[in-house]
């Protein structure tokens, strides 16, 4: 009994401690955003840009971890770094957390995770009848405890996750294709208290296998190849944890040749719902659950441990502008998932269509990480001088930083182009310059007139050529099919 009524004891004080530091980002929002980016501008040495790739690979019993160069001026200049990651079937990503909050984008596949607050309680709980209970009947029957833990959250393709700096989680495949992912981590963010560096720390498995370099540039990171049990002394571990010898050296995994990506064998076996409820029905269900508890919220667990971590931004009835044969575009801000506000990133998902344009605008107050899911687009990104900083072509798999207020304009290629942009602020907003609700929109004709030596009639056809197209417009020169949306 006196175990209970200690994990109890300590609840208060794990809620206080998150409870105070989601209230302090809530209310500290632009300080802390203007906080972490003061003193950075020396880095941004983002004259001209270039397309990445990734630099590094680092290979798993049961997967693949690629590394984009943060040493690179551009992500340096956004304070951000990013990794690809390849989840075989029954793969499970092995728990561990991280220095800096990140967004995790599901490019392909299925599965589940968590994300375990420490403090928050384990909700989902499994019980048996014993022997004893059995002969006596089910009502004089004892309960024998099994297993309990935190939410487990299913994810899909086109889905992302928001993870805290310093939450522990993992991620398993039980699916029959790759999981594959996209994750930007903010590493200057105000949770980060460390240097700029992306410092990942295993609970589990080591980091190990091949390593291919693709350019010349090795990454900066520089966590440990070890969990961090593997620092500790045996013998301490094992009193501490209670356990035994042969369990502590285990858990500090120096024989344990798999990798942070391991197979599990027989499948995991994890409290969950089962899948025939775990429809569309039952994320509309969900949604409505955390629309409920937000209304309804009066104490800290509603505002910590129900905050709702998932949003899916790959659904097209999903999207906020959508130009027929042009494309769609859907954001998400902390206005949809509440926790955003609390990491202080947010995202767009967007598709072009065959020679659609991404109409030429700039980001107000958040740097863009724009990584390519699939196609081709050229892409122009000018800076304050006038000067172009990069004037070429981004496919599948390439990363490319667009700096705050840079303008960026892009063209799909023949086979479309469909992107993912996360953005290093909770509420990221953009300035279109033509169509509607556009700058040159809201300024008078005489103004345009006079600013470019225009006629009168050459700046209302600068204003309105467009008509009432955002965002997206729609290629002129030939008629594209509604089939590519």
């Amino acid at each position: 009994m006196a175990i209970p009524n200690l994990s109890f004891l300590s609840l208060p004080l794990c809620f206080l401690f998150f409870f105070f530091f989601f209230s302090h980002a809530q209310s500290q929002t632009q300080f802390s955003y203007a906080k972490r980016r003061y003193g950075e501008r020396s880095r941004c040495r983002v004259e001209r840009l270039h397309a990445l790739e990734p630099v590094r690979r680092l290979e798993s019993e049961a997967g693949v971890t690629e590394y984009y160069d943060e040493s690179n001026e551009q992500l340096e200049c956004a304070g951000v770094s990013a990794m690809r990651q390849t989840i075989e079937s029954n793969g499970l990503l092995l728990p561990s957390y991280s220095n800096a909050p990140h967004l995790v984008y599901i490019l392909q596949g299925n599965g589940i995770t968590s994300a375990v607050i420490s403090g928050c309680p384990e909700t989902y709980q499994s019980y048996q009848k014993s022997e004893q209970g059995r002969r006596h009947g089910e009502r004089q029957g004892q309960q024998m405890f099994q297993d309990e833990h935190q939410k487990i959250y299913r994810f899909r393709q086109g889905d992302i996750l928001a993870l805290p700096a310093g939450v522990a989680h993992w991620f398993y495949n039980d699916g029959e294709t790759p999981v594959v992912t996209f994750t930007v981590f903010d590493t200057s963010n105000s949770a980060n208290q460390l240097d700029r560096t992306h410092r990942h720390f295993l609970l589990a498995g080591k980091k190990q296998g091949q390593q291919s370099f693709f350019s010349s540039r090795e990454s900066k990171e520089t966590s440990s190849n070890n969990n961090i049990f593997n620092g500790f002394d045996l013998e301490l571990l094992a009193e501490a944890l209670g356990v035994s010898r042969e369990t502590a050296r285990k858990l500090q995994g120096q024989d344990d040749q798999r990798g942070h990506i391991v197979r599990v064998e027989r499948g995991l076996q994890v409290l969950k719902p089962r899948r025939t409820e775990e429809s569309t029905e039952w994320e509309e269900e969900e949604e409505e659950e955390g629309r409920r508890r937000r209304r309804a919220a009066n104490g800290i667990d509603e505002a910590i441990c129900f905050m709702k971590l998932r949003e899916n931004v790959g659904d097209p009835m999903k999207a906020d502008m959508y130009t027929p044969g042009g494309g769609r575009i859907t954001v998400l801000n902390s206005q949809k998932l509440p926790i955003l506000r609390f990491i202080q990133m947010s995202a767009n998902r967007g598709v072009l269509n065959r020679n659609a344009i991404l109409a030429p605008h700039w980001n107000i107050n958040a740097h863009a990480v724009v990584f390519v899911i699939s196609g081709r687009a050229r892409l122009q990104i000018v800076g304050n001088q006038g000067s172009t900083a990069f004037d070429g072509e981004l496919r599948q798999g390439q990363l490319m930083v667009v700096p705050q207020n840079f303008a960026v304009m892009a063209q799909a290629r023949s086979e479309g182009f469909s992107w993912i942009s996360i953005q290093t602020i909770d509420n990221a907003m953009n300035n279109a310059i033509v169509g509607k609700t556009s700058a040159f929109r809201g300024m008078p004709a005489d103004v345009l007139a006079n600013s470019f030596g225009i006629s009168r009639e050459e700046a209302m056809r600068l204003k309105f050529s467009r008509g009432q197209e955002m965002a997206i417009f729609s290629p002129k020169s030939k008629a594209i099919g509604y089939g590519d949306m």
